[in-house]
């Protein structure tokens, strides 16, 4: 068969180009096939005889030097035993007797195929025994039955000397035949290889005919149809008319090809033709001036454009109504007179579609719903259409269109293009009436701005008469404001008075602080050692008076804080330090104050701790202790028989006369079963230096300050003290605080102070109170130095004995000066307690100086002074402690274990 012929058989059998293709590709395989079965035929023969030589020729060679081998440890072994006697000799010659007969029954098996071979093998197997018999085996029994001269003689003339040269020669003979027999199978591979290469050859030139022969039928049967197709196109291309088809007969892809290029043709023609409507529209829309106009030009054109047989339009007046604006071949008279033409949103398939925003299609219109009349006669569409017209997703009217066939998909899509049009066209007109509208509006408020401005000048000429009288007004109020000036002059005058007052009172309590606490300083301090009475020098009677002057200059301390207290919460420099408080600890603590107080005058000391009450709460833990102890204190000062108690409690709110809690708070109430307060005198006891009756001050003592400052302080903290009390009965204090369980409205809740410099004097009044009496406590300041820096030797000698007791190592110095030399000589000192008012170098000046030497940054410094307004400042200096004097043991033992507990920690 011819191959046009067999081209013709494909295209009538309807032969696709992946058949022709795959029937192609399959002919070379089937070729490649057949071409590797015989190529792999010839590898296979030449790896059996590469095998052959490897597993035959190689391992022959190998077991013939392991015989030989065997027979050189046996004539080893054989000389090692007779020349020494040394029976571990006979191990290698016991095992190589053995070893060389299992290797020569393998090479047996090898060359058994080789008579020639098999002979000289069998000559060798004759001498190795004759060897064994006449010379090895001989001259071990000899050395085995001692008979050792016997042995040498017969080692010295060797008679098997011969055998083993006849056993070497033998075996180089049968290698040189194994060798040549190797050469001889090496040779004939190299034939077979030049065969294996010369087929290949073959066979390659007849697989590249028969590949090439196949591709030349396969690429004619899909080439030249594809050229045909080619050449069409170009044709319609260089003609420029889309009417052109593409003519293939063949029944493969070519063929889809050429139809699907048609059917593109025709979609380019029908898209064409869509892109000219949408042009035409466009321009016919930008003429009309009206809704109306708009409306009538576009369904108008639709219905020449899509064959319509009805449409209408309608558009969205002012509010959500649509109203008919247009129609093309809208019927008359009954019973179209009940058509309705205004609709609002959802009402009927008009008010639907333009409540949805989407197309509605209906193919299944019922009988008589509407009919198209012409002049020859009438019919029922088979199609009903809704479109909305958008614009910006605004919808500003609905189309209704009619049709006896459905609109297929280009006609839809020119559809959308075309109501898109109208959206555009009716919003740019309705723009174009607003601007109208607008201008319109703008002349006529522009005609009412000019009738106001004339209104507005006759206004003005009034304000111009009553300006005049303004101004005579104003040069008497300009009078006044003049005798205001001069007043508020005095009155600032006055107030630069008494701010002036207040600081030579201030200046006045710090300076009489000091005055007072110099000497009570060292008073306090010898007085304490003398009690103590640790050198057992000292009378019991001796060692009460020096309690009693301890005592005594205690009281006098306290009443000098009180008076200073009064003074910081007059001055308004009484600190607030907003942070943790743990209730749970408040009874201990309360306890370890007034306990033996009250026990040794027989009262009933009880506290009470509601369970509702939180575990932590936000205040000042300080200042609400001192306020609870002056409480407390008064408490059991003023009774003298039956109980105090003091009852913690939560509440909702507070709201009294004189102040007011919002949120919730918590009491503290303080009751007791002394000797009351008469009514008349429930108003001032919260004065200052007021102590009730006279009698009552004389009888108990006080100053008079603690209800004052306690009052003062719970104004700080936020809260308020309340009194109740009949005479003869008791009395109840209740002190109420806002209950703050976290930190953020702390701020907003309390009055803070503005600075916030550490507490020293305070957090060890504690220590006051408490004391430090057990040694073992204080090991940890054993071997510790101390450098204290006084001029008042009175101080410095009551210092050093105290702290030399504590087995510290103590030096001094009386001015700045000698301060500074001392750190320079003794860079071992951990502490410096440093007084402020001293000769040459005060000590503000010498903390400066230590502070600016970065040797010294981190050494503890402890401020000791008795000016109680400027604690702040001293602390701002770079102070680490500040104690108020007269100094106490305990302040000195408490505040240096407080930054040996930071330096730890």
């Amino acid at each position: 068969m011819k191959m046009g012929e067999i081209g013709c058989l494909s295209n009538n059998l309807k032969i696709n180009i992946r058949i022709k293709i795959v029937l192609g590709y399959l002919l070379i395989l089937l070729c490649l096939g057949a071409f590797l079965w015989i190529v792999s035929d010839r590898i296979s023969s030449l790896q059996q005889e590469a095998d052959f030589i490897e597993q035959h020729d190689i391992e022959v060679h190998n077991l013939t030097h392991e015989i030989e081998k065997n027979m050189l440890e046996m004539e080893t072994g054989q000389r090692g035993y007779v020349i020494t006697g040394d029976e571990d000799y006979l191990e290698p010659f016991n095992n190589a007797l053995t070893a060389w007969q299992i290797n020569y029954n393998k090479l047996y098996q090898l060359i058994s195929d080789n008579a020639e071979q098999a002979n000289h093998l069998e000559n060798i197997k004759e001498n190795i025994k004759e060897w064994i018999q006449v010379a090895g085996q001989p001259a071990v029994q000899l050395k085995q039955l001692g008979h050792d001269e016997e042995a040498l003689h017969f080692f010295i003339n060797d008679p098997g000397q011969q055998a083993m040269d006849s056993i070497h020669d033998m075996f180089l003979s049968f290698r040189k035949t194994e060798r040549e027999l190797t050469a001889a199978r090496i040779d004939d591979m190299r034939h077979s290889n030049t065969n294996l290469l010369y087929t290949m050859y073959a066979l390659w030139a007849g697989a590249a005919f028969i590949t090439i022969g196949a591709a030349w039928f396969v690429s004619k049967s899909i080439v030249r149809p594809i050229l045909q197709v080619t050449h069409m196109i170009s044709d319609i291309v260089k003609g420029g008319s889309l009417a052109q088809r593409v003519q293939v007969h063949s029944h493969d892809e070519v063929r889809k090809l050429a139809d699907t290029t048609n059917e593109l043709l025709a979609l380019v023609s029908r898209q064409n033709w869509a892109k000219d409507h949408v042009n035409v529209m466009s321009t016919l829309l930008q003429s009309a001036d009206k809704v109306e106009t708009a409306s009538r030009f576009y369904i108008h054109k639709l219905a020449s454009i899509l064959n319509l047989p009805y449409g209408a339009v309608f558009i969205v007046r002012k509010g959500p109504e649509l109203v008919k604006a247009a129609a093309f071949a809208d019927p008359d008279g009954e019973p179209w007179d009940k058509v309705r033409d205004r609709f609002l949103p959802g009402e009927g398939l008009v008010g639907q579609c333009m409540l949805e925003k989407r197309m509605i299609i209906l193919d299944d219109i019922p009988p008589n719903y509407v009919r198209i009349e012409s002049g020859l006669g009438d019919a029922e569409p088979s199609t009903l259409l809704l479109a909305p017209v958008l614009f910006e997703d605004k919808v500003l009217g609905v189309i209704e269109l009619a049709m006896f066939r459905p609109l297929d998909a280009l006609e839809m899509q020119l559809l959308e293009q075309l109501t898109h049009q109208l959206g555009i066209s009716l919003n740019s007109i309705r723009s174009k009436m607003e601007i109208q509208q607008l201008y319109h509006e703008s002349q006529t408020l522009n005609e009412e701005l000019q009738s106001q401005t004339e209104e507005l000048q006759t206004q003005t000429e009034e304000l111009q008469t009553h300006t005049v009288e303004m101004q005579l007004l104003n040069e008497k109020l300009a009078t006044q404001k003049e005798a205001a000036l001069i007043a508020a002059q005095e009155l600032e005058n006055y107030a630069k008075e008494l701010e002036q007052s207040s600081k030579y009172k201030s200046q006045f309590l710090a300076n009489m602080s000091h005055e007072l606490r110099t000497p009570l300083n060292s008073m306090l301090i010898l007085s304490q050692i003398l009690s103590e009475n640790k050198n057992g020098n000292l009378t019991e009677e001796e060692q009460h008076y020096a309690s009693v002057i301890h005592n005594s200059g205690s009281e006098l301390l306290n009443l000098i804080n009180d008076i200073l207290d009064l003074s910081k919460v007059e001055a308004g420099k009484m600190q607030i330090d907003m942070d943790l408080v743990n209730l749970t600890e408040l009874p201990e603590q309360m306890r370890g104050y007034f306990a033996k107080s009250a026990e040794s005058k027989n009262l009933d000391f009880v506290i009470e701790m509601d369970d509702d009450l939180p575990d932590i709460i936000y205040s000042d833990g300080l200042r609400l202790h001192q306020i609870l102890r002056n409480l407390l204190s008064n408490a059991i000062k003023f009774t003298e028989s039956g109980r105090v108690r003091l009852h913690v409690s939560k509440m909702n709110s507070i709201v009294t006369s004189d102040f007011m809690i919002t949120g919730e708070a918590i009491a503290f109430s303080v009751e007791d079963t002394g000797i009351g307060i008469a009514s008349n005198q429930l108003h001032s006891i919260f004065e200052a230096f007021h102590q009730g009756e006279e009698m009552t001050a004389r009888k108990f003592g006080g100053t008079g300050l603690g209800l004052s400052i306690s009052l003062h302080l719970a104004k700080l903290l936020g809260g308020y003290i309340t009194v109740e009390s009949e005479e003869g009965k008791g009395s109840t204090f209740i002190l109420y605080l806002p209950l703050v369980t976290d930190s953020e409205t702390v701020e907003s809740l309390f009055i803070m102070p503005e600075a916030a410099a550490a507490r020293s004097e305070e957090i060890l009044q504690d220590y006051q109170t408490t004391g430090v009496k057990e040694p073992e406590c204080l090991k940890e300041l054993e071997h510790k130095t101390v450098l204290i820096v006084d001029d008042d030797i009175r101080n410095v000698y009551g210092l050093t004995n105290a702290l030399e007791n504590l087995h510290m190592t103590v030096y001094t110095a009386q001015n700045g000066y000698e301060c500074l030399e001392l750190l320079e000589k003794h860079p071992e000192i951990d502490f410096v307690l440093l007084d402020i008012v001293m000769p040459e170098m005060d000590g503000v000046e010498a903390l400066k100086r230590i502070r600016s030497n970065p040797d010294w940054a981190d050494l503890p410094i402890i401020i000791m002074t008795a000016r109680a307004m400027d604690r702040d400042q001293y602390l701002g200096y770079g102070a680490n402690g500040y104690i108020m004097k007269p100094v106490r043991m305990e302040k000195v033992v408490a505040a240096i274990k407080e930054l040996t507990g930071d330096q730890g920690a």
